[in-house]
Protein backbone atom coordinates (compact mmCIF):
# COMPACT_ATOMS: atom_id res chain seq x y z
CA UNK A 1 0.00 0.00 0.00
CA UNK A 2 1.47 3.32 -1.08
CA UNK A 3 0.34 6.18 1.17
CA UNK A 4 0.83 9.76 0.04
CA UNK A 5 2.34 12.20 2.48
CA UNK A 6 0.29 15.21 3.39
CA UNK A 7 1.62 18.70 4.01
CA UNK A 8 1.83 18.09 7.77
CA UNK A 9 3.94 14.97 7.32
CA UNK A 10 6.16 16.77 4.81
CA UNK A 11 6.68 19.65 7.22
CA UNK A 12 7.47 17.27 10.07
CA UNK A 13 9.95 15.38 7.91
CA UNK A 14 11.61 18.63 6.81
CA UNK A 15 11.79 19.84 10.41
CA UNK A 16 13.31 16.54 11.56
CA UNK A 17 15.83 16.66 8.71
CA UNK A 18 16.72 20.27 9.64
CA UNK A 19 17.31 19.27 13.26
CA UNK A 20 19.56 16.36 12.26
CA UNK A 21 21.48 18.53 9.81
CA UNK A 22 21.86 21.23 12.48
CA UNK A 23 23.28 18.70 14.95
CA UNK A 24 25.75 17.44 12.35
CA UNK A 25 26.68 21.00 11.36
CA UNK A 26 27.20 21.95 15.02
CA UNK A 27 29.70 19.08 15.19
CA UNK A 28 31.61 20.66 12.29
CA UNK A 29 30.01 18.96 9.28
CA UNK A 30 30.24 21.67 6.62
CA UNK A 31 28.29 19.63 4.08
CA UNK A 32 25.32 19.40 6.47
CA UNK A 33 25.42 23.16 6.92
CA UNK A 34 25.62 23.63 3.16
CA UNK A 35 22.39 21.63 2.79
CA UNK A 36 20.71 23.87 5.39
CA UNK A 37 21.92 26.97 3.52
CA UNK A 38 20.56 25.64 0.22
CA UNK A 39 17.20 24.75 1.81
CA UNK A 40 16.68 28.06 3.59
CA UNK A 41 18.47 30.64 1.41
CA UNK A 42 15.57 31.44 -0.94
CA UNK A 43 13.11 32.20 1.88
CA UNK A 44 15.69 34.15 3.89
CA UNK A 45 16.71 36.18 0.84
CA UNK A 46 13.08 37.01 0.07
CA UNK A 47 12.56 38.09 3.67
CA UNK A 48 15.67 40.29 3.68
CA UNK A 49 14.69 41.89 0.36
CA UNK A 50 11.31 42.85 1.80
CA UNK A 51 12.98 44.48 4.78
CA UNK A 52 15.83 46.19 2.98
CA UNK A 53 14.38 46.88 -0.45
CA UNK A 54 17.47 45.93 -2.45
CA UNK A 55 18.79 42.61 -3.68
CA UNK A 56 22.50 43.29 -3.12
CA UNK A 57 22.04 44.48 0.46
CA UNK A 58 19.67 41.58 1.16
CA UNK A 59 22.23 39.08 -0.17
CA UNK A 60 24.91 40.57 2.09
CA UNK A 61 22.58 40.48 5.09
CA UNK A 62 21.64 36.84 4.48
CA UNK A 63 25.27 35.85 3.97
CA UNK A 64 26.19 37.58 7.27
CA UNK A 65 23.25 35.85 8.96
CA UNK A 66 24.41 32.44 7.76
CA UNK A 67 27.93 33.15 9.05
CA UNK A 68 26.40 34.09 12.41
CA UNK A 69 24.26 30.95 12.35
CA UNK A 70 27.30 28.78 11.64
CA UNK A 71 29.09 30.29 14.65
CA UNK A 72 26.02 29.99 16.87
CA UNK A 73 25.07 26.43 15.89
CA UNK A 74 26.56 24.91 19.07
CA UNK A 75 24.08 27.08 21.01
CA UNK A 76 21.08 25.90 18.93
CA UNK A 77 19.09 23.63 21.21
CA UNK A 78 16.27 22.69 18.86
CA UNK A 79 13.62 24.33 21.07
CA UNK A 80 12.42 26.31 18.06
CA UNK A 81 12.30 25.02 14.49
CA UNK A 82 15.59 25.61 12.69
CA UNK A 83 13.82 27.84 10.15
CA UNK A 84 12.37 29.98 12.95
CA UNK A 85 15.79 30.25 14.61
CA UNK A 86 17.38 31.27 11.30
CA UNK A 87 14.48 33.65 10.61
CA UNK A 88 15.31 35.43 13.86
CA UNK A 89 18.99 35.77 12.95
CA UNK A 90 18.13 37.24 9.52
CA UNK A 91 15.51 39.55 11.03
CA UNK A 92 17.97 40.83 13.63
CA UNK A 93 20.61 41.42 10.97
CA UNK A 94 18.12 43.37 8.85
CA UNK A 95 16.95 45.33 11.89
CA UNK A 96 20.53 46.34 12.63
CA UNK A 97 21.01 47.48 9.04
CA UNK A 98 17.73 49.43 9.08
CA UNK A 99 18.67 51.13 12.35
CA UNK A 100 22.06 52.09 10.92
CA UNK A 101 20.45 53.82 7.95
CA UNK A 102 19.58 57.45 8.06
CA UNK A 103 16.60 57.37 5.71
CA UNK A 104 14.59 54.16 5.42
CA UNK A 105 14.73 52.10 2.23
CA UNK A 106 13.32 53.95 -0.74
CA UNK A 107 10.44 52.05 -2.29
CA UNK A 108 11.08 53.87 -5.57
CA UNK A 109 13.85 51.31 -6.15
CA UNK A 110 11.30 48.49 -6.15
CA UNK A 111 10.12 47.75 -9.66
CA UNK A 112 6.41 48.31 -10.10
CA UNK A 113 4.64 45.62 -12.12
CA UNK A 114 3.72 46.77 -15.60
CA UNK A 115 0.07 47.70 -16.04
CA UNK A 116 -1.91 46.11 -18.84
CA UNK A 117 -1.86 48.31 -21.93
CA UNK A 118 -5.52 49.32 -21.61
CA UNK A 119 -4.80 50.76 -18.15
CA UNK A 120 -1.47 52.35 -19.01
CA UNK A 121 -1.46 56.07 -19.59
CA UNK A 122 0.80 58.98 -18.65
CA UNK A 123 -1.72 60.17 -16.05
CA UNK A 124 -2.02 56.69 -14.53
CA UNK A 125 1.77 56.29 -14.49
CA UNK A 126 2.21 59.64 -12.74
CA UNK A 127 -0.45 58.73 -10.19
CA UNK A 128 1.17 55.36 -9.51
CA UNK A 129 4.57 56.96 -9.13
CA UNK A 130 3.19 59.49 -6.67
CA UNK A 131 1.47 56.77 -4.66
CA UNK A 132 4.68 54.72 -4.47
CA UNK A 133 6.62 57.83 -3.41
CA UNK A 134 4.06 58.58 -0.69
CA UNK A 135 4.14 54.97 0.52
CA UNK A 136 7.96 55.06 0.63
CA UNK A 137 7.76 58.23 2.69
CA UNK A 138 5.18 56.67 5.02
CA UNK A 139 7.30 53.51 5.43
CA UNK A 140 10.28 55.74 6.21
CA UNK A 141 8.35 57.31 9.06
CA UNK A 142 8.00 53.92 10.79
CA UNK A 143 10.59 52.86 13.34
CA UNK A 144 12.74 49.93 12.26
CA UNK A 145 10.95 47.73 14.80
CA UNK A 146 7.49 48.73 13.52
CA UNK A 147 8.56 48.20 9.92
CA UNK A 148 9.94 44.71 10.60
CA UNK A 149 6.82 43.62 12.51
CA UNK A 150 4.53 45.11 9.83
CA UNK A 151 6.40 43.41 6.96
CA UNK A 152 6.42 40.05 8.75
CA UNK A 153 2.69 40.29 9.51
CA UNK A 154 1.21 42.04 6.48
CA UNK A 155 3.51 40.90 3.68
CA UNK A 156 4.90 37.59 4.96
CA UNK A 157 1.62 36.62 6.68
CA UNK A 158 3.42 35.37 9.78
CA UNK A 159 1.43 34.75 12.99
CA UNK A 160 2.12 37.07 15.91
CA UNK A 161 3.78 34.28 17.93
CA UNK A 162 6.26 33.53 15.14
CA UNK A 163 7.08 37.21 14.73
CA UNK A 164 7.59 37.50 18.48
CA UNK A 165 10.09 34.63 18.36
CA UNK A 166 11.87 36.08 15.35
CA UNK A 167 12.17 39.57 16.82
CA UNK A 168 12.67 38.50 20.42
CA UNK A 169 9.70 40.26 22.01
CA UNK A 170 6.30 39.23 23.38
CA UNK A 171 3.35 38.70 21.00
CA UNK A 172 1.51 41.61 22.66
CA UNK A 173 4.41 43.93 21.76
CA UNK A 174 4.26 42.67 18.17
CA UNK A 175 0.53 43.41 18.03
CA UNK A 176 1.16 46.92 19.34
CA UNK A 177 3.90 47.61 16.79
CA UNK A 178 1.80 46.30 13.91
CA UNK A 179 -1.18 48.36 15.11
CA UNK A 180 0.91 51.56 15.28
CA UNK A 181 2.44 50.85 11.87
CA UNK A 182 -1.00 50.25 10.32
CA UNK A 183 -2.33 53.45 11.84
CA UNK A 184 0.64 55.48 10.60
CA UNK A 185 0.41 54.03 7.09
CA UNK A 186 -3.37 54.43 6.95
CA UNK A 187 -3.12 58.09 7.96
CA UNK A 188 -0.28 58.76 5.54
CA UNK A 189 -2.08 57.10 2.62
CA UNK A 190 -5.56 58.54 3.37
CA UNK A 191 -5.42 60.73 0.26
CA UNK A 192 -5.09 57.61 -1.92
CA UNK A 193 -8.30 55.96 -0.82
Amino acid sequence: MNARWGPDEDEQRAETADRLLAVRAAEGDEEAFEVLVQRHSPAMLQLAERFLGGRAEAEDAVQDAFVSAWRALPEYRGEARFGTWLHRIVTNRCLNLLRARRPAADLDTVAEPAAPEHQSSPARAAESSAAVRDLAQAMGSLSAEQRVCWVLREIEGQPYETIAQAVGIKPEAVRARVFRARRTLTEAMAAWR
